[in-house]
């Protein structure tokens, strides 16, 4: 499979996992939810989109993450649509940038009792990291970067990189060859460098060999924006449903919690893996702004492929 459509699926899947994920927060059920999606004229994204977007577009231009760059084109961004669903965080580091004089990642800091946030909001953006370093030795590095200009919680940080790493354990694989199930979970495992992460990426791996239900799944894992209890439900709804992108997206935003969020995360890993053919044309006709989203991960890919 050409790195395109790998880069097509993450970049678009992304965007309709936060899409549907919004609507499941009204149409909770999966036939209503199903129902509505024929209904819906249009699947408008939220914020965890217009980040995604914002990260793409500082690479494109840089070549590079610039913390800088990026944390201004968030700003931009976020000025243009304030509407997006943002949550406090990046508005308040925005004005304290600006009063304050600091660079983005110290104003970061300086966020809930200047511990930094641990929440998901730089792991539900990160899929351009993962597209674009897929093949990098510094992923983390990377990953990390992008994370601090709004999250230097470790936790916050370290979530964003296991996302990203999922995305690009994706890119590389054959969606045609058998799954590589224990490998990929263990890869997840050792690439953490938080116990709190680790310990639910643990939770995944027992819930994936055990059998259990997607809502006990979630059950164990936590339901809240914490970074570690969300991204790993994003994971495991991947890997319960590797071989279908609708199958993964109904179960990420299906059984509670922050609902685009989780169809955001683990659709980036589902159209990665699975590529842009797999995600339902009816669904990719109605994404709001998708030829500039196909636009940016068209870019990504070219540059990519000239590392």
């Amino acid at each position: 499979m050409e790195i395109a459509s790998k880069f097509l699926g993450g970049m678009i899947g992304s965007a309709i996992g936060d899409a549907v994920g919004e609507l499941a927060f009204r149409f909770s059920g999966k036939d209503q939810l199903l129902a509505q999606l024929d209904q819906e004229p249009e699947l408008s994204y939220t914020d965890d989109t217009a980040m995604a977007i914002g990260l793409a577009e500082s690479i494109i231009k840089e070549g590079r993450i610039d913390q800088n760059h990026l944390g201004e084109r968030f700003r931009r961004n976020f000025e243009k649509e304030p509407w997006r669903g943002y949550a406090s965080g990046p508005p308040a580091i925005f004005s304290m940038v600006r009063r304050f004089q600091v660079s983005y990642p110290e104003a970061a800091r300086r966020l809930f009792g200047r511990s930094g946030s641990l929440g998901n909001g730089a792991a539900m953006r990160v899929v351009p990291v993962g597209l674009f370093f897929y093949n990098a030795p510094d992923l983390r590095d990377q990953a990390c970067i992008s994370a601090e200009v709004t999250h230097t919680h470790p936790i916050g940080m370290d979530g964003a990189a296991i996302q990203a790493r999922a995305i690009a354990q994706a890119v590389r694989m054959d969606p045609k060859a058998p799954f590589p199930m224990n490998d990929f979970m263990q890869d997840l495992n050792d690439f953490s460098e938080t116990s709190e992460i680790r310990e639910k990426m643990v939770t995944v791996q027992d819930a994936i060999s055990g059998g259990l239900s997607p809502h006990e799944t979630a059950a164990r894992i936590g339901r809240s924006v914490a970074v570690h209890e969300s991204m790993p439900f994003a994971v495991y709804a991947f890997l319960r449903n590797a071989r279908s992108f609708e199958a993964c997206l109904l179960c990420a935003v299906l059984n509670g919690g922050d609902r685009d969020t989780l169809g955001a995360m683990a659709c980036a890993i589902s159209g990665a893996y699975l590529g842009i053919d797999a995600i339902p044309r009816p669904w990719r006709d109605k994404l709001e702004n998708r030829t500039y989203i196909e636009c940016l991960a068209r870019k990504l890919a070219n540059m990519a492929e000239q590392r």
